[in-house]
């Protein structure tokens, strides 16, 4: 491996590390917007802190990790196995992110898109996915 290699590697892994944390805290941003008092002081600081997670934090992220990941695909080519899982679980990360943003438009536009309970629930989907794009990427499975 090169030394841009692990550089590439470095910065890909960072991105990731600020976008799952913001995949893991934007749902439970929903819950407390989720039983905020319509037009109250704590709904408008939940939209506010909504929109800049998502827009500092979550998308800059998302997209560094996907274009870095992008440059580390090239150093794999052919990919193996493994490695197309975890892009595949990757992707469904990014539907997951937009489904997000799409939830936080309808706060605003539609009031509550769905129940408390079901933020509490949805908030572990990213947990489990990044359980298994770490053990694919550090085990590497060779089936």
């Amino acid at each position: 491996m090169t030394e841009a290699y692990l550089w590439i590697k470095a910065a890909h892994l960072i991105a990731v590390i600020f976008w799952m944390a913001g995949l893991l805290y934007l749902p439970r941003l929903f819950v407390y917007h989720s039983v905020a008092k319509p037009g109250g002081e704590l709904e408008a600081k939940m939209e506010e802190a909504e929109v800049k997670l998502l827009r500092t934090i979550m998308n800059p992220a998302m997209i560094a990790a996907f274009l870095l990941g992008l440059i580390l695909l090239g150093y794999n080519m052919p990919p193996p196995l493994w490695l197309l899982i975890k892009v595949a679980l990757a992707f469904t990360l990014i539907g997951y992110h937009g489904f997000l943003s799409k939830t936080r438009k309808q706060f605003l536009e539609s009031g509550r898109p769905r129940s408390e309970k079901f933020f509490r629930r949805i908030n572990e989907v990213p947990a489990f996915f990044t359980i298994a794009i770490v053990l694919l990427a550090i085990v590497k499975p060779g089936f």
